[in-house]
């Protein structure tokens, strides 16, 4: 009996958020290495060719505007460093497209600031933006404004603008490619004994620990943030893979079930998308501390946060602000969108319910933070 020859089954479309730090991009030099940038975009257009849809966080605006200017000689302020970034973005995106443009591949420049994030609004707005890019296959290639964000609306670095940005198109994958080839037991440039760690199930204090300093001196981020980038991620359902964007074919590999780097397993259970923005989006404006038993209902008993259960309030927040729920060893626990202002809340903590509104004459129900406006953030 002859065999029937199966077809072979078609690998899934993906959407992967590739992150390029500015190491990566200049090989450690002070300018941009052009051979390498063309290597990284060969390896997006191969994605692209098997059918999945990319897009970039590309650092190294104010690389490519020192480069330009022909490395002048700046104080150490904001204003210079923005001064760089607005004349180096142009640059920066000019070099994209020519190279995109070899494989026939176009390009959506998109600058985005931790303001585009909070309001619930612009947020669906930049998501609109970045899924109606993919959807009439242009490549998004994304970068934090540094030509006009102040320090109250950065969001720092562009290993968490990734995982942000991840967030917004619905990511399968976010790819950090970095001078390291991913996360070690210690730091590898100190200790010879160290070794790659290929899979993280669980992010933790021990390997925050382990993450520690900073990377090189001419970006802004260091292991510790892009282990901050890959919680984010990972709890909205995106698998994170730290890796050496030098590497041979790492970008492609990153499909494989063994991909180079180190792994984070996104949790099981994703989040739905009014709780992606609450992890994504508005930075908190305050802080609230409770005690065990509420620590115990809210993490392991689904429930929402009741004003009996505080007993402390830090900073100054308006109702429908965010808030970072710490527990009595400050240990962040979960945020979420408060019920109350902070005011409000230094009167009716610690009490029951049923006495809100005979202590603030008036009341928005029983709960501070509802759990649907809650992230748990400890797992």
């Amino acid at each position: 009996m002859m065999a029937i020859e199966q077809p072979e089954k078609e690998q899934q479309s993906k959407t992967i958020v590739i992150k390029l730090g500015t190491s990566v991009l200049t090989g450690g030099t002070l300018a941009l290495d052009r051979a390498q940038m063309v290597e990284l975009v060969r390896q997006c257009a191969e994605l692209k060719r098997q059918g999945h849809a990319v897009v970039l966080v590309s650092s190294g605006a104010i690389a490519a505007g020192r480069e330009h200017l022909g490395y002048p000689a700046l104080p150490n302020t904001i204003a210079s460093k923005q001064l760089l970034a607005a004349v180096g973005q142009s640059q920066l995106i000019q070099i994209w497209e020519s190279l995109f443009s070899i494989y026939g591949l176009k390009i959506g420049q998109m600058l985005l600031t931790r303001a585009d994030l909070e309001d619930r609004e612009r947020f669906l707005n930049a998501r609109d933006t970045v899924n109606t890019l993919i959807e009439h296959d242009i490549i998004p290639i994304v970068n934090e404004n540094d030509a006009v964000a102040t320090v109250e609306i950065k969001v720092g670095d562009n290993d968490n603008l990734s995982a942000l940005v991840g967030i917004l198109c619905g990511a399968d994958k976010l790819l950090l490619l970095t001078d390291q080839k991913g996360l070690f037991t210690a730091d590898p440039r100190k200790d010879p004994n160290a070794e790659l760690i290929r899979e993280v199930k669980k992010i933790d204090d021990t390997l925050r620990k382990i993450a520690g300093g900073s990377g090189t001196t001419l970006g802004t981020g260091g292991m510790a943030t892009k282990l901050q980038a890959a919680d984010i991620a990972r709890r909205a359902g995106i698998e994170v893979i730290i890796a050496s964007g030098r590497a041979p074919n790492v970008i492609a590999d990153s499909l494989n079930e063994h991909p180079q780097g180190t792994r984070f397993l996104p949790l099981e259970e994703a989040l739905e998308n009014r709780k992606r923005w609450i992890l994504a989006g508005p930075a908190a404006s305050g802080e609230i501390m409770i005690d065990d038993g509420a620590v115990n209902a809210v993490v392991s008993q689904g429930s929402s946060l009741l004003a009996k259960g505080i007993i402390g309030i830090y900073g100054v927040f308006s109702r429908g602000d965010v808030a970072i729920i710490l527990n009595q060893s400050r240990q962040v626990i979960a945020r979420g969108i408060s019920s109350y202002s902070s005011q409000d809340l230094e009167i009716i903590q610690g009490k029951h319910s049923k006495e809100i509104h005979e202590l603030l004459g008036h009341d928005y129900g029983s709960e501070v933070i509802h759990r649907d406006d809650m992230v748990v953030i400890q797992e």
